[in-house]
């Protein structure tokens, strides 16, 4: 695995041979060599409830996070922090959406694997 985008090799277009076959390299922009995206479940822990949702693998976030507004269309139920939490971006500024002062409990699904875990909830 490269640690950076410039150890990567560079991807170009153009027609690949090799032993009698022909393939077709289409160039892949950036932005898709630094998002994967998992299929996960996600379990209510109040109502056993689950849903399966596109979840971003590997954000570079040092803790899990998931939308205000996911959070109330899927009827979470918010547990408020006793402090909240200010979030820093990359760049070292306050986030616009503000501190974060609820997280959820739910039980995270994924290939036949289960984990109990807070997500932070932002946007408030």
């Amino acid at each position: 695995m490269y640690k950076n985008l410039e150890e990567q090799p560079e991807i170009k277009a153009g027609t690949l041979k090799s032993e009698g076959t022909e393939m077709r390299i289409k160039k892949v922009e950036e932005r898709t060599l630094r998002e994967v995206m998992v299929k996960i479940g996600l379990e209510r822990i109040d109502t056993q409830e689950g849903i399966t949702v596109e979840a971003l693998l590997d954000s570079g976030a040092t803790e899990l996070v998931m939308s205000s507004e996911f959070t109330r269309k899927q009827g979470f139920k918010l547990k408020k922090l006793k402090r909240p939490m200010n979030v820093r971006n990359v760049d070292g500024s306050l986030n616009r959406e503000g501190p974060i002062e609820y997280t959820v409990e739910v039980n995270i699904y994924f290939k036949g694997h289960r984990e109990r875990m807070e997500i932070d909830i932002i946007g408030g």
